[in-house]
């Protein structure tokens, strides 16, 4: 999953972007609001976590010209701002979550999983296709109850199809969730990494619809 994080604290953002990185989310990190202002434009985030103390441009007026411009992601508001009134407006401008500085790396990755699922219209916290199953927070998948070895990139793939099922996914957009701003990426990386899921869940579990992309096919 592809995430836009808003913060000028050099600290924190890092820590958030390395961090998530390491639960499974691909993070593109910008410091200032003003960059923000048409950053969800730029590539198809699945949500996106807003400071509201940012230099140049607030954090609400952000969010605001996001909503104005249609940009329809789930935002997870980080502030120290905690009043109740702060709050209050932050949703009211159209943020999804809140979370009050300071906070757990858990907890932001939790409320981003559930974000997410809403967004797709997925209550339960794993995906299941045929006897295949995925838990996007412990990052394991299991076949017919044994658990499968898969990198890093494979489970991220996976999570992507399981969660757009009956949806064609084109290469491109595969691309651009996977991999962030600053990784060059290989021209065939996509189709090596359809490659080794087949491998490990079927010749049939991923089907290619020639000159679109690729979506869920029969389960194992």
């Amino acid at each position: 999953m592809r995430i836009l994080l808003v913060e000028d604290d050099p600290l924190i953002g890092d820590g958030l972007q390395v961090g998530l990185g390491q639960l499974g989310f691909t993070v593109d990190w910008l410091a200032g609001g003003r960059a923000a202002l048409t950053a969800p434009a730029s590539a198809p985030y699945d949500a996106a976590v807003l400071d509201l103390g940012l230099p140049s441009v607030d954090g609400l007026d952000v969010l605001a010209a996001w909503r104005r411009a249609g940009h329809a992601l789930p935002v997870l508001i980080l502030t120290a701002r905690d009043a109740v009134d702060d709050r209050v407006r932050g949703l009211d401008a159209g943020a999804d979550d809140y979370l009050v500085k300071p906070f757990a790396l858990a907890e932001v990755a939790a409320r981003l999983r559930a974000l997410i699922r809403r967004r797709h219209g997925e209550a339960r916290p794993c995906y299941h296709h045929g006897e295949l199953e995925f838990d996007p927070q412990a990052r394991v998948a299991t076949l017919a109850g044994a658990p499968l070895e898969l990198t890093a990139r494979e489970l991220a793939l996976l999570e992507l199809l399981l969660s757009h099922k009956g949806r064609v996914l084109p290469r491109r957009l595969i691309e651009e969730k996977l991999y962030g701003w600053d990784r060059d990426v290989e021209s065939n990386a996509v189709e090596v990494h359809v490659h080794h899921l087949r491998k490990k869940l079927g010749a049939s579990f991923i089907r290619t619809v020639r000159g679109v992309g690729y979506t869920l096919g029969e389960p194992a």
